[in-house]
């Protein structure tokens, strides 16, 4: 068995963003995959992006948000929702609502998402 303490969690941030990297192999013994938990404030977004070589599941926890997909295209996000994204595939979230978005991301072969962060706490 494995306990992370909530003090051993990352938390990066971008402007209206906060990513925290619940499990990864820097806080885990773990090398498979990152969890990370996102709360995107009302209004605000992480732009349209892709990973080369991971996957990406999504969970959508509470509040509501857009996917940004590849074409410009858009999809409805909500609590309940689960999206998976295969290496390569664009993707990105809007809160277009005035409440936040928080959404759980699976990450296989794991990412340390610091470089796309201004901060980290």
């Amino acid at each position: 068995m494995e306990f992370i303490k909530k003090d051993e969690i990352k938390a990066f941030v971008n402007p209206g963003v906060v990513s925290r990297q619940l499990l990864n192999p820097e806080n885990s013994s773990s090398r498979r995959v990152t969890i990370t938990q996102v709360t995107v404030e009302a209004g605000e977004s992480q732009p349209r992006h892709s990973h080369d070589a991971s996957e990406q599941i999504w969970i959508c926890m509470d509040g509501e948000g857009c996917l940004l997909l590849a074409d410009d295209k858009e999809q409805l996000f909500l609590p309940g929702d689960v999206v998976r994204f295969e290496d390569k595939d664009v993707h990105g979230i809007k809160n277009h609502t005035s409440k936040s978005l928080t959404y759980i991301s699976v990450t296989c072969p794991p990412i340390n998402f610091a470089y796309a962060y201004q901060l980290q706490k």
